[in-house]
């Protein structure tokens, strides 16, 4: 069940769409916008939860292994970003096949990649050093993989396969272009089809009108 950030990226897996990236910090907006990383299906992702989940998982990282921490990788507010994106677009695609992860079936799970690697410890380190998942996200990364297999499992596939990669794409799709997705463009914009942020074309704020 545990693979790595770049066994998970772009052509062969659905988990693909776990994505990477770019860049900064957030800024004000639209009185409808204020404060808010993204906008999902009418929801607001609070740049304070971004900087949250960067600043835990920074002093995670920095405790863990020093050497690491000196080196963060590139992208890593950004790609907090679209994880929280990916969250709300995976929850809508199987909400939309009457589908969803248990907080028991995560517990199986997970509890079979502890034993698997030594314990409860050393799982928490390898989600931490080569996923990049600090321990109080350890659920949430649990439930994205489950719902990319549950996805494909409901349409007969397997999503470790090129056929139910690309039933997975489909469906993530669908449910981002419903959502309609609005991040705010420090981060970038969320591509529905490629299913990640990619470089923002519009403005956060609404245009100035032109004055007599």
């Amino acid at each position: 069940m545990i693979r790595t950030r770049s066994a998970l990226r772009p052509a062969r897996t659905a988990a693909g769409v776990l994505l990477a990236a770019a860049v900064l910090s957030a800024c004000g907006g639209a009185p409808a916008h204020q404060g808010a990383a993204a906008v999902v299906g009418g929801e607001q992702i609070r740049i304070a939860t971004v900087q949250a989940k960067v600043g835990a998982l920074r002093e995670a990282t920095a405790e863990a292994a020093p050497e690491a921490a000196a080196q963060e990788q590139a992208g890593l507010v950004r790609r907090t970003v679209a994880g929280l994106v990916l969250d709300r677009v995976i929850s809508r695609a199987l909400a939309d096949r009457g589908l969803t992860v248990t907080d028991g079936e995560i517990a199986q799970v997970r509890d079979a990649d502890a034993q698997l690697l030594g314990g409860e410890a050393a799982l928490r380190r390898e989600l931490l050093l080569r996923q990049g998942v600090a321990a109080a996200d350890v659920p949430d990364f649990y439930r994205q993989q489950l719902g990319i297999r549950a996805i494909a499992a409901a349409a007969g596939q397997d999503a470790r396969t090129e056929q139910g990669d690309a039933v997975v794409r489909k469906a993530l799709a669908d449910a981002g272009t419903a959502l309609k997705v609005e991040v705010n463009p420090r981060y970038g914009r969320w591509d529905p089809q490629r299913i990640t942020l990619v470089e923002a074309d519009t403005d956060w704020l609404p245009a100035k009108r032109a004055t007599a």
